[in-house]
C-alpha cells in the first residue's frame, strides 16, 4: 500500500528527515563507519584502546585494520583482567605494547631464536667447584646494566659480554649490537651447542672485539657492515663455553660469577603480558628467545632467576622478569637451563 503526499506534506516530511540527520551529526560529530560504530557500544574498553594507542604511538592504516586490532585488544584485555582477578597468583599480567597482537602475531614478530636440542657438553666446567652465594644480581651500577633493551637476538650476547668486560676491567661500556647485526654473516647458523649466541661469541673472538654503541649505533635492521667503525675495538673476549645442560645448579654457579646468555620458551600468553612478580606460569621448552640471566634470589617464598629481556623497559619489571628457580623439571622453567652459555 502506498501513501500519496501533497507537495506541502512532502516538503514537511523531507525537512523532518533532514532535521533528524543533522541532529545525529551534531551528537556524534560524523556518521561513523559500521566498524567504529560498533566500538562505541564498548564504552570504557574503546576509550582504553584510544589511550593505549596514544601511549604507544600506534597508528593504523584504515578503519578496517583498527577494528581488527581493537577486537584483538579487547579480547586480550578481558583475559588479562580475568587472570588478575584471581587470588593466590605470584605474578600479574598487564596491558603492554603487545596488547593488539594475537599470540601468533607476537611469536612471529618477537621470538626467532632457533636453537637445537643438544646433548650435555663433555669436558670441564670452569665453575664446577664454585660455591654460589645465596643471592646475586648483576644490575644497577654493575655488570649488564648498560646494554639497551633492543629487539635483536644479539642483545643477549651484548649483556653477557658487557658484564664480563666490566668485571674484568672495571669499565662499564655499552657495546655495539649493530656491529653484530651487520657484520656477523654466520650469526644465523644453528649447530648443536652452537646456536645464535655461540656463533656471535665466535665472531667477536675472530673479530678481536667490538666497538661501542655510541660509535656504531643500533638501527633496528640489518645493514652493510661498516668496517671502519667496526675496526675500533672497545672490548674483547678470548673464549666462551656452554653451561652443562639441564642443570639449574650449574647455571646458578655461572650466574654467581657473571651474567649468562640463556634461551627460553617465551611464546606463551602470560609471558607476552607479564607485568610483575615471580613468574610461575606454564610454558613449554621449545626454545624460541634469547635472554640474559643476570641474577637470582628469593622473594615471598619463591626462588627466582632475574632475567633481562630485550622487549623494552615498558615490558615486565622495567624490562626484566623474575622466573621461578629450582623447579622439579631438570630443564628449568621455560627451558632456562637447557642452552646457557
Amino acid at each position: 500500500m502506498y501513501m500519496l503526499l501533497t507537495p506541502k506534506a512532502s516538503m514537511r516530511f523531507t525537512k523532518k528527515i533532514q532535521f533528524v540527520c543533522l541532529a545525529l551529526v551534531f551528537i556524534l560529530g560524523a556518521c561513523p563507519s559500521k566498524s567504529i560504530a560498533r566500538t562505541l557500544l564498548d564504552g570504557p574498553v574503546y576509550e582504553r584502546h584510544e589511550q593505549w594507542m596514544s601511549q604507544y604511538g600506534r597508528v593504523y592504516k584504515d578503519d578496517s585494520e583498527k577494528a581488527t586490532r581493537y577486537n584483538i585488544f579487547k579480547e586480550n584485555v578481558a583475559r588479562i583482567d580475568a587472570f588478575n582477578s584471581q587470588t593466590g597468583k605470584s605474578y600479574k599480567l598487564g596491558v603492554n605494547q603487545f596488547a593488539d597482537l594475537t599470540n601468533e602475531d607476537f611469536k612471529a614478530s618477537r621470538n626467532r631464536f632457533k636453537g637445537h636440542m643438544c646433548s650435555p657438553q663433555a669436558g670441564p666446567f670452569r665453575y664446577e667447584n664454585v660455591s654460589a652465594v645465596p643471592s646475586e644480581t648483576w644490575t644497577g651500577e654493575s655488570a649488564a646494566a648498560t646494554s639497551p633493551f633492543q629487539g635483536s637476538k644479539d642483545s643477549v650476547v651484548m649483556a653477557a659480554m658487557e658484564g664480563i668486560n666490566q668485571l674484568t676491567t672495571g669499565k662499564l661500556i655499552s657495546l655495539s649490537e649493530q656491529e653484530l647485526v651487520d657484520c656477523d654473516t654466520k650469526g644465523e647458523n644453528h649447530g648443536c651447542n652452537g646456536g645464535l649466541m655461540d656463533e656471535a661469541f665466535k665472531f667477536i673472538i675472530q673479530n678481536k672485539g667490538l666497538t661501542t654503541e655510541a660509535n656504531y649505533p643500533y638501527k633496528g635492521t640489518k645493514g652493510t657492515c661498516n668496517a671502519n667503525k667496526a675496526a675500533s675495538h672497545a672490548a674483547k673476549i678470548t673464549g666462551f663455553e656452554d653451561v652443562p645442560a639441564n642443570s639449574e645448579a650449574a647455571l646458578m654457579k655461572a650466574v654467581a660469577r657473571q651474567p649468562v646468555s640463556v634461551a627460553i620458551d617465551a611464546g606463551g600468553f602470560d609471558i607476552q603480558f607479564y607485568w610483575s612478580g615471580i613468574f610461575t606460569g606454564s610454558c613449554d621448552t621449545q626454545l624460541d628467545h634469547g635472554v640474559t640471566a643476570v641474577g637470582y634470589g628469593v622473594s615471598d617464598g619463591y626462588k627466582y632467576w632475574l632475567v633481562k629481556n630485550s622487549w623494552g623497559a615498558q615490558w615486565g619489571e622495567e624490562g626484566y622478569i623474575r622466573m621461578q628457580k629450582d623447579i622439579s623439571a631438570e630443564e628449568g622453567l621455560c627451558g632456562i637451563a637447557m642452552q646457557a652459555s
